[in-house]
């Protein structure tokens, strides 16, 4: 499968199967996470992966949109590693530097028949919380990953695109 017929085939999976992740293909994963293109190549992001029963049971409690995974990965941005723009201090590369290396989790699934689900909706506070998470390190995202459940499908807005001329100016 070529990369775009692999976006296309990706989707957001909302409903997982109980079938655990092999250990090689959650490497496969672990590896195109850490190919990663990163700002200055800082790699200022951590991947904590969530796969034990007592923490996959603390996940339910922190957000409603775990889907029933039997993992999740937590990318958090390193706030002691991220590079700061020169002129505009407020400008950091951190939560992109965590979205490029998700980015490439979720691609690595699916090409390694996993799915996957951005998550955006839990408390970054309660989740450094529960986990122990380091004060320099933010959680971004959390991203269920599993076998889709036989049953699953893509959302009907899943195919829904806007035109490129609405997303696309040539200057």
């Amino acid at each position: 499968m070529n990369f775009i017929e692999l976006a296309k085939a990706r989707y957001s999976v909302r409903k997982f199967s109980d079938k655990p992740v092999e250990s090689e293909k959650l490497n496969a994963v672990l590896d195109a996470i850490n190919l990663a293109p990163t700002a200055k190549n800082s790699q200022a992001f951590h991947v904590y992966v969530v796969q034990s029963a007592e923490g996959m049971a603390k996940m339910r409690t922190l957000t409603p949109c775990h889907y029933g995974a039997p993992m999740v990965l937590i990318f958090t941005k390193d706030t002691q590693q991220q590079w700061h723009h020169p002129q505009l201090p407020e400008v950091v590369s951190g939560v992109e530097d965590a979205s490029i290396a998700a980015t490439h989790a979720m691609l690595a699934a699916s090409e390694q028949g996993l799915g996957t689900c951005w998550l955006n909706f839990f408390s970054p506070q309660a989740v450094s919380r529960t986990y122990n998470i380091p004060d320099h390190e933010i959680p971004v995202l959390l991203l269920p990953i599993g076998y889709a459940a036989e049953d699953c499908a893509p959302a009907d807005r899943h195919t829904m695109r806007k035109e490129l001329k609405e997303l696309v100016s040539y200057l």
